[in-house]
């Protein structure tokens, strides 16, 4: 999109916060009620919006979704930042906004080896605990964090990124531990902390054949244990190049065929070139900054716009189809200003990945997501 077209509709006031006028008429429809009877919008929320400190973005959240996951505060080196010490602060917020506007409220994530607490895994010597020492320490966190919760929370990230692309356990402290049995404690720990709330696995790359196998594994193994899983996330971090539609699907109905929902989370899809091969949604990924690897500083061409509008609007056709089995789709982030994009894998990059501009408008494609609902509505 043209900066002058930016300029102009900023001008105009946030034109579309309660919502897009359908190309097929004149009623204003929002993302939420085009998609009531399909899956649920939800976002990605900061504790600017959550706080009321970024108002047009809490107005656009408020508009156009029913159910918001916190992007940050209920990691654990937040919320969890020294034994025997839990900040609640910005989790409060998160699940006060939620409940104020009557939305489905997602937390995230309980156990992850990102943005872990530094003194979770290690002794005061720096040293790995012992199994029953991070046992121990797991159970806590997982119950003190979920009761406080109970009964506000629909469903909880219980475990987020436990493999490799290959289908190997990711080697994390609490792999190198616990073993896979990390994995099942951390399930049954959330389920006794509270037996109503909904408890999912979550990754990204999901399309690779080797983590989908993994994962549908592991959903079986707790299933004939008697655990609770109710969904598997299917994290949406998205590239021009990767996945490849078709192998996303593969991975969605193999999910969904081993009886658990499915929901897509994290949703982004980068417009920017990887400055290494592979490099996933890992977020410890770092690379010094190249210009040629930031290539639209400013605003996108028309023709990269309409590409990146046609290969989102691929996958959310994908959604629509599967919306038997679908039952959430999540942006990693209300606006493009706020997607944790622009600063990954390389600090000084711009991106443009998510539904809405740094304006607080709707990339082109939302109408037509908006349409293609309304035309299989009787799905």
């Amino acid at each position: 999109m043209k900066v002058q077209n930016l300029i102009l509709m900023a001008g105009l006031g946030l034109v579309c916060l309660s919502g897009c006028k359908s190309t097929k008429g004149n009623s204003e429809v929002t993302l939420k009620d085009a998609f009531a009877n399909k899956f649920l919008m939800g976002v990605a929320i900061n504790d600017n919006q959550a706080s009321g400190r970024d108002s047009a973005g809490a107005q656009l959240i408020i508009k156009h979704f029913n159910s918001v996951a916190p992007e940050n505060c209920m990691k654990s080196e937040v919320i969890h930042p020294e034994e025997g010490r839990y900040d609640f602060t910005q989790s409060d917020r998160f699940v006060a906004f939620g409940e104020k506007y009557n939305m489905d409220i997602i937390g995230h994530t309980l156990i992850w080896h990102s943005q872990l607490a530094p003194w979770f895994c290690v002794d005061e010597n720096g040293k790995n605990v012992s199994k029953e020492v991070l046992t121990e320490r797991m159970k806590e966190h997982i119950t003190t964090v979920v009761s406080r919760y109970k009964g506000k929370i629909k469903g909880w990230d219980v475990v987020n990124e436990a493999f490799e692309d290959d289908g190997s356990y990711r080697q994390t402290k609490f792999y190198e531990i616990l073993g896979e049995d990390y994995i099942p404690l951390a399930f049954q720990f959330a389920h006794q902390a509270d037996p109503d709330a909904e408890l999912y696995y979550n990754d990204y790359s999901m399309a690779h054949k080797g983590r989908r196998d993994a994962v549908v594994n592991m959903v079986k193994k707790l299933q004939a244990k008697g655990i609770r899983i109710d969904a598997v996330g299917m994290q949406g971090h998205f590239t021009m190049e990767f996945p490849k539609v078709e192998d996303f699907e593969t991975s969605l109905l193999a999910f969904a065929a081993t009886g658990v929902k499915v929901m897509i989370t994290e949703l982004d899809l980068t417009i920017l070139p990887p400055p290494a091969p592979n490099v996933g949604a890992d977020v410890s990924a770092n690379f010094d900054y190249q210009k040629e690897m930031n290539p639209y500083p400013d605003m996108l061409p028309d023709s990269v716009s309409k590409a990146w509008n046609d290969r989102m609007s691929e996958f959310f056709k994908l959604f629509i189809k599967h919306s038997d089995k679908v039952t959430r789709v999540t942006v990693w982030g209300a606006t493009d200003a706020d997607s944790w994009r622009n600063d990954w894998p390389m600090k000084g990059r711009t991106d443009y990945p998510v539904l809405f501009d740094r304006n607080y408008q709707p990339k082109p494609f939302v109408n037509e997501m908006i349409n293609e609902a309304s035309n299989n509505k009787s799905k």
